[in-house]
């Protein structure tokens, strides 16, 4: 389904590219309080990783679910000029966080 999304997104608004991501609306990258914008820290690594990265706000109709009467639904999209910056910033921003380790000198069950 999301690959059915990223192509209605690209005929809306072919400026967007060939590079794009939408971004769920519990993604990581946006910023809780205002869903609108991306946390300060995205856009501080967007700026050394893949300058040129867009985030905006689009309108596209999508089904709720197969046979329905697709509905105009606003998605946050990143639009990347290269694919590399695209994985890049999947891979940073996008995967669940890995669980911290622990110390290597700490023993689960010590005393």
């Amino acid at each position: 389904m999301f690959i059915d999304i990223v192509k209605a997104v690209q005929q809306r608004n072919p400026a967007l590219g060939s590079y794009v991501l939408v971004l769920r609306g519990d993604s990581r990258a946006r910023d809780p309080a205002d869903p609108s914008r991306l946390l300060p820290e995205v856009e501080a690594w967007l700026a050394e990783h893949a300058p040129g990265a867009t985030f905006s706000q689009e309108k596209v109709l999508l089904a709720p679910y197969p046979g329905a009467m697709p509905e105009d639904r606003a998605v946050a999209v990143m639009a990347f000029a290269d694919a590399r910056h695209l994985a890049a910033f999947a891979t940073a921003w996008t995967a669940d966080p890995e669980p911290e380790e622990p110390e290597p000198d700490s023993v689960p069950g010590d005393a």
